[in-house]
């Protein structure tokens, strides 16, 4: 009997503990999204992929001429068997520059990416947080990702964290 009565004591504290607790949700993709700073930030972020595929396309012209000047050549018989070997080894090694640059295009772009936008998340993470202490919330949920299935008792805090 005294077993029962705790246990059923128990079950009513964690009932009326879950009852306190206050849920939100967000969708931080979206929000992040909808702050000027982004806008900024991608025409930053555009504007130096543009510089760097400029340069690209320069390795790649340059790259082409050479390519078409070998041909030329060939075709019209005036290299020899060695001289052909050394215009190939060239070309080679120029393909393998543009390849190189290819990666360091997306690592530079990576790295410009991430120091434009770090800023930006790391804000949007600092409101989410002050929202969820000053107006006491135990949760808040991400809806971006689609793991949030379903909310009844959460409060959308877009509008809230935007404003901070």
């Amino acid at each position: 009997m005294t077993k029962t009565i705790i246990s059923l004591l128990l079950t009513l504290a964690v009932v009326f503990s879950l009852q306190a607790q206050k849920f939100g949700y967000v969708n931080s993709a979206e929000l992040i999204r909808s702050l000027p700073e982004v806008k900024t930030a991608d025409k930053q972020l555009e504007s130096y992929q543009k510089q760097l595929f400029t340069k690209g396309e320069e390795l790649v012209k340059t790259f082409e001429k050479a390519y078409n000047d070998y041909m030329a050549k060939v075709n019209s018989g005036e290299l020899s068997q060695l001289q052909m070997q050394q215009e190939e080894a060239k070309l080679t090694a120029d393909n393998q520059k543009i390849k190189e640059y290819e990666v360091e295009v997306q690592n530079l772009l990576a790295t410009k990416k991430q120091e434009l936008y770090q800023p930006i998340l790391d804000r949007v993470q600092k409101a989410i947080v002050q929202v969820g202490e000053e107006l006491g919330y135990t949760m808040i949920f991400e809806t971006s990702m689609g793991a949030l299935l379903f909310v009844e008792e959460g409060e959308n805090l877009f509008e809230k964290i935007k404003a901070k």
